[in-house]
């Protein structure tokens, strides 16, 4: 029986994106392809091993009509998500995936299980890692046959040439689809982004719904 690393299954409200301050149910998956710099999911180790009927019963016990995959990347786990996803559907829960957007074949094998996609685009000079300019233009090409947006976390690090980047690759598919430019948090306070207005009016130029937003459970100290 397939099992998955599940650190938490709780209730809140999202705090990110498009949809913040809807109430979800969070299953944050284990483990990640990546290794941002500013991930604070990398420092937890604990985690369950749970069935696809254990993980759907919890879900469904919290009530909530949506629920949102997040973690680390969920996408690592497309086994486990074939077998929970289509069981979640037929019980009415909308599903919202967060994800880092460079895994486009997984996203495919589970993709009419989606609702909403949230896409990180990652700038190396916020991540501190090399770019994935290439694999975020060929998911965002998947990604957008479903309800997607695009997150883009900036730092005092951030170059404006990354988000001029990530910018155009967005434009190249759809200059209508939402662009988060997001300040990055630590310990629930915003960063101080001297170029945040930079950042917005270079997007603004080119995509025609930007918008800056921070994550707001961090603010409120909530999950």
């Amino acid at each position: 029986m397939k099992k998955a690393k599940i650190t938490e299954i709780f209730s809140s409200i999202q705090g990110e994106g498009i949809y913040v301050g809807d109430p979800h149910v969070f299953v944050r998956f284990y483990g990640c392809n990546l290794g941002c710099s500013f991930c604070d999911e990398k420092t937890k180790t604990g985690f369950s091993e749970l069935t696809p009927g254990e993980v759907i019963e919890k879900v469904v016990a919290e009530g909530k009509d949506t629920v949102s995959l997040t973690g680390g990347e969920p996408l690592l786990r497309t086994d486990f998500l074939k077998e929970t996803l289509p069981v979640l559907k037929e019980k009415g829960l909308k599903v919202y995936l967060e994800t880092n957007g460079t895994l486009k074949h997984e996203l495919l094998e589970v993709s009419d299980f989606i609702d909403t996609i949230s896409m990180d685009l990652k700038l190396p000079s916020s991540t501190g890692l090399r770019a994935f300019w290439q694999e975020h233009s060929l998911f965002l090409k998947e990604a957008v046959r479903k309800e997607v947006f695009v997150k883009a976390i900036i730092t005092s690090e951030t170059l404006l040439s990354d988000v001029e980047m990530a910018v155009s690759i967005v434009k190249a598919i759809g200059e209508n689809i939402p662009f988060i430019i997001q300040p990055v948090s630590y310990n629930g306070n915003v960063e101080k982004i001297d170029r945040l207005p930079v950042f917005f009016d270079s997007a603004k130029k080119k995509l025609n719904n930007v918008r800056v937003i921070p994550q707001f459970h961090k603010i409120l100290g909530v999950k």
